[in-house]
């Protein structure tokens, strides 16, 4: 044990140094990937998480470097420092606090304002020591540091491996993520150690508990100072949390794929609809005429003309179902208003999850859709939005409805990866399907493309042919 204290008092600047790393690069993970826009209310929290993390690296490397440059700057300097550095130690335990009431807002939502309050007594005292004790800054910064992490970050780190756990059970759980589930219980245990290490092992002070449980005591019962723990903690805690944050990723691939799904049966079902039109239907019409020319020229024969009757009742009625049948297919995807289609297409979760859409609607008064049209154009609409989506991995996609020298133009314009203009013409589904619809609104389709520069479907319908 001697020996490995040794080592370690050898050493000690490189611990401090690896335990600011590794929480500065948890802050700095999360920044870099979270998802605000996600569903789930983890994305939305982990906004603080990643304040904690990068506040606290800078604290911990302040320990190395404030005393460094104390051999070079004169003592105002070196006490802003300080100060500041006190400051970062307390922006830290509160992010870590309010990561915790974040996450539980929807089971206790006044919890929220909390950490709030904690943070504004701690500040509050700290003034008022400043003002009434007269302590030098480094004393002022000793009893401040102890304050927060009892006041602040014990509490704080204990209320978040709560929250990580409840949303793990809540949102997780159910999605049958069972290894980001596993992940989310290892980095919730770990916050408790922090909580523990973190925040009771304090410097040593003349007052309870910090006069008892400290770092001093730590050091004489393990040999290993309170910065090599937090150093595996926060390893812990890097490795655990950018493992969650895959959960964002497969979220993103399942609303794809549903967005596929529905985008298919969508299709399915217009193909279904025409085949019964253009086939079955057109089929029947033809057999009717058939039977009512038997009819006339069996006419004299009473017992054949009664059951050439009941096969035209029969046929009647059949193309009575198929048409039923072809409204019941299209009338999920009918609306009645061209704008309030396009609106609930441009607020739609599954789009604006994965990128912000824009919409602009310009167009007179005057324009009137019936609901057949407006399917058309707004299948058109999410076709090119899905492909987008799917494909191109956007930041932004522009829906523009205007009116333009007479024409009506629908153009979904994105910023995204883009594709060779050749694949505009190859015979997807997808694609066809929208070029379909365009010529039966009387317009035309143009899909522009290049690599790396973003795509636009436009369509161009004369006034006079809606």
């Amino acid at each position: 044990m001697t020996s490995l204290r040794n080592l370690l008092d050898i050493n000690y600047e490189l611990v401090l140094f690896a335990s600011g790393l590794v929480f500065f690069i948890v802050g700095l993970a999360i920044s870099l990937q979270s998802r605000r826009k996600s569903r789930l209310q983890l994305a939305r929290s982990l906004r603080w998480f990643a304040l904690f993390g990068i506040a606290f690296g800078l604290h911990e490397w302040g320990l190395l470097f404030v005393p460094i440059q104390a051999l070079y700057m004169n003592y105002l300097a070196i006490s802003t420092l300080q100060l500041l550095q006190l400051m970062l130690l307390g922006v830290a335990f509160f992010a870590l606090f309010a990561f915790g009431a974040d996450l539980l807002q929807d089971k206790w939502p006044r919890l929220k304002v909390i950490p709030y309050i904690i943070f504004l007594i701690w500040m509050i005292w700290v003034l008022i020591l400043k003002i009434s004790s007269g302590l030098g800054v480094g004393l002022l910064q000793q009893q401040a540091m102890i304050l927060a992490k009892y006041l602040i970050a014990f509490p704080g780190a204990l209320l978040a491996a709560y929250g990580l756990l409840y949303q793990a059970r809540r949102q997780i759980k159910p999605l049958k993520l069972q290894a980001i589930y596993n992940t989310m219980v290892v980095a919730s245990i770990t916050l408790v150690l922090f909580a523990f290490i973190g925040g009771l092992f304090v410097p040593y002070a003349g007052f309870f508990p910090a006069n008892v449980i400290n770092q001093s005591l730590l050091i004489e019962l393990t040999g290993v100072p309170v910065q090599v723990y937090l150093s595996i903690i926060g390893l812990a805690l890097a490795v655990a949390v950018i493992r969650v944050l895959e959960v964002f990723d497969l979220e993103t691939g399942r609303l794809i794929e549903k967005m596929q799904v529905e985008q298919n049966m969508a299709a399915e079902r217009e193909r279904i609809g025409r085949e019964i039109h253009d086939g079955a239907i057109q089929t029947l019409y033809t057999a009717g005429l058939i039977v009512e020319s038997t009819r006339r020229r069996v006419d004299g024969d009473p017992v054949l003309t009664k059951r050439l009757d009941r096969v035209m009742t029969a046929l009647n009625e059949t193309v009575i179902s198929l048409r039923a049948n072809m409204n019941d297919l299209r009338a999920g995807s009918q609306v009645s208003s061209l704008v309030e289609g396009l609106q609930k297409q441009a607020q739609d979760p599954r789009f604006t999850s994965l990128m912000e859409v824009e919409l602009v609607i310009d167009l007179p008064e005057t324009a009137v859709f019936n609901p057949a049209q407006s399917t058309h154009v707004l299948a058109i609409a999410g076709e090119a939005m899905t492909n987008a989506a799917r494909h191109a991995g956007p930041n932004c996609v522009r829906i523009a409805a205007v009116s333009r020298n007479g024409h009506f133009v629908l153009d979904i314009s994105d910023d995204g990866d883009g594709f060779p203009a050749r694949q505009s013409n190859e015979r997807g589904y997808g694609m066809r399907n929208m070029r379909d619809r365009a010529r039966l609104l009387g317009g035309e389709l143009i899909i522009d493309s290049k690599p790396g520069k973003g795509s636009s479907v436009i369509l161009t319908v004369p006034w006079e042919a809606l």
